[in-house]
């Protein structure tokens, strides 16, 4: 890429965040963020096809880490399982605190996925997650019966509001502009919280 090229998609990248940061996705303008660049429109363009490329490729990547360390954590679960050792939901492997540790990490991109991202591919991104824990833990239960440990047959409309708490618990510190020390205080305040209330629920 020649520099010139190099410097402007710096320059763009740098406004998009800010632009975003103040009008969020929907009312973020293209006109806005290429005169910060002292670009033209049709210039901006040639760095990205339009606003939801943009706003994605600005998050996509602290967003695909935090997926990588999910399915990291995931698999730590169930190797113990296939290793046959007696599972317990609540003896966690800190997996609040090292997901919270990497979101505030990437403290920037998480703040327009979790607070700026209305109207974007981006916006129902906590009910995704939600969605993504009840499946894993559902399979991580049937897995546990496997080995011939009782778990109670649950609600699934009930486990859903349940987990959906527990996920919307973890952003809020986001979202309420917590210290990273603070957030990480917050999280395993939850773990010790959840862990105990998921052995309960389950019956383990």
């Amino acid at each position: 890429m020649p520099r010139d090229k190099t410097e402007n998609h710096g320059k763009i990248v740098e406004a998009a965040f800010e632009e975003f940061k103040r009008y969020g996705y929907e009312e973020a303008s293209m006109r806005r963020i290429a005169t910060a660049c002292n670009m033209s429109v049709s210039g901006l363009y040639k760095h990205f096809p339009g606003k939801e490329e943009m706003f994605s490729s600005l998050v996509k990547p602290a967003l695909d880490g935090l997926m990588d360390l999910y399915h990291e954590i995931e698999a730590e679960y169930f190797d113990d399982l296939s290793q046959n050792r007696k599972a317990d939901v609540s003896d966690s492997k800190g997996e609040l605190v090292r997901a919270m540790e990497y979101i505030y990490d990437h403290l920037e991109e998480f703040e327009l996925i979790i607070c700026k991202s209305k109207g974007s591919v981006y916006e129902n991104f906590k009910h995704d997650i939600a969605n993504l824990e009840e499946r894993v833990t559902l399979r991580y239960m049937e897995e546990i019966k496997k080995n011939g440990i009782h778990v109670k047959d649950i609600d699934p409309k009930e486990f859903h509001l349940l987990v959906t708490a527990c996920i919307e618990a973890l952003f809020q510190t986001v979202t309420h502009g917590f210290s990273k020390e603070e957030a990480l205080h917050f999280a395993k305040t939850v773990e010790n919280f959840y862990g105990p209330a998921w052995k309960a629920y389950f019956e383990l």
